[in-house]
């Protein structure tokens, strides 16, 4: 995949009937299906059985087994819920005979009321100062480890820009955060919200897990860690343009018990907070055998 249209040929789901769908997956670099592609395709399912009055502002979703890249991933919807203003969704994903994964999401007609957000951060770079992923790979793929290499490597809709650059090879721990500009290769015009929101979900799941990895990287890496997302709720609040760089703002207040927490906010450029975002994920270190 390498643009907007290539991801929405993977978001958009078979539908089988008007509660059942069907889906595909692509790799992200990993042997198991990305967290986030799940997420979108069940936000996908949902959003086709609700009114398009209606728009999603929030979702829930546990991750119960890893899925299988070979084989399709079955999306099934129940109606919770139609009330006078919230409609509510519960879609539980399977492969062969197995519920991979549930999610609940609500939906909310468009009302007027107060406003107000938290700020972005000062003083960060703009993405026009930075390196992107693919900038890191031509410039430093060479001694890059292994395993990053072949992460950074594989073709995908999305860019990324970390504000900073943490040094695989130092070894050092760092603070608990992390700041990443994306955009969406291709034209992302004419997009309505409720797809924008799939490809937002979509991105939601890169990037999160490193701020928690952060304050024990002298120790700690990708290679010696096993780790995978737990669960993942977003809270969605405004209409937005895919079209320019967005911020993934993201902090990890705890990690214990192999778990990681973290929490983000998604701006964009202009500094308008458009989503919210939390995630346990697993952080079980690989004992040597």
């Amino acid at each position: 995949m390498t643009t907007v249209e290539d991801l929405l040929k993977l978001l958009v789901l078979e539908k089988v009937n008007d509660y059942v769908f069907n889906g595909i997956s692509k790799t992200i670099g990993s042997p198991i299906v990305f967290g986030g592609q799940v997420l979108a395709q069940a936000i996908n399912a949902a959003t086709r059985t609700v009114s398009s009055q209606r728009v999603l502002h929030s979702m829930h979703a546990y991750f119960l087994e890893a899925g299988n890249l070979e084989h399709p991933i079955t999306y099934n919807v129940t109606v919770v819920r139609d009330g006078g203003s919230f409609s509510v969704r519960r879609v539980t994903a399977h492969q062969n005979e197995n519920t991979i994964f549930i999610l609940s999401a609500s939906f909310h007609i468009q009302e007027d009321g107060y406003s107000h957000q938290i700020d972005m951060k000062p003083g960060l770079k703009q993405p026009e100062e930075l390196l992107s992923w693919t900038d890191i790979l031509h410039q430093y793929g060479e001694v890059l480890p292994k395993g990053l290499k072949a992460f950074f490597e594989v073709k995908r809709p999305i860019e990324f820009k970390p504000t900073k650059i943490v040094n695989p090879l130092d070894k050092k721990d760092v603070p608990p955060y992390s700041d990443v500009w994306f955009k969406i290769k291709g034209d992302a015009n004419n997009l309505d919200l409720a797809t924008k929101q799939q490809i937002l979900t979509y991105i939601s799941d890169y990037n999160i897990l490193v701020s928690a990895l952060n304050p024990h990287a002298s120790k700690a890496h990708w290679g010696n860690t096993q780790t995978a997302s737990l669960d993942h709720s977003i809270w969605y609040f405004r209409d937005f343009d895919l079209n320019d760089w967005m911020l993934f703002s993201v902090e990890s207040p705890s990690s214990s018990g192999a778990r990681g927490f973290a929490r983000g906010n998604i701006y964009t450029r202009n500094g308008e907070l458009i989503a919210s975002v939390a995630q346990e994920g697993l952080m079980r270190p690989i004992e040597k055998k």
